[in-house]
């Protein structure tokens, strides 16, 4: 699982890095939610978990079901997620449409961080 985490998060940080540039270069600023999401939610995260994986938590924990449900609805939340406030700085879909959408993006990604939270209060490695 750890794995999986870190090679995404490398993923999330080349397309945050490349929304940045293209946006300096534009000198339009308008994604820079989507931008800051990507970065933190995306990368951060991923990278975090990947680590806590890694070092914090045997292999039996990382190879179990909560180990992969808590990476599945992380990875849809966040995409999700990157994906709506694209679209939305982007003027391509009002907000009306894409709130509640986020809105369970959002979900997806916090109950990830308590799986993941339960994953090393229960199981870590101190």
């Amino acid at each position: 699982m750890a794995r999986k985490f870190l090679s995404i998060s490398w993923i999330y940080l080349l397309a945050g890095l490349l929304l940045g540039i293209y946006m300096a270069a534009s000198k339009d600023h308008g994604q820079l939610p989507t931008h800051a999401h990507i970065m933190l939610v995306g990368f951060l995260l991923n990278f975090a978990y990947g680590l806590t994986y890694k070092l914090c938590l045997a292999d039996g924990i990382q190879a179990g079901k909560l180990a992969q449900g808590q990476f599945i609805l992380h990875q849809i939340g966040a995409l999700v997620m990157v994906a709506g406030l694209f679209l939305l700085y982007g003027g391509s879909a009002p907000e009306a449409t894409l709130g509640p959408i986020l809105g369970v993006s959002s979900i997806l990604v916090l109950l990830s961080a308590v799986i993941m939270a339960y994953q090393y209060f229960k199981h870590g490695q101190r």
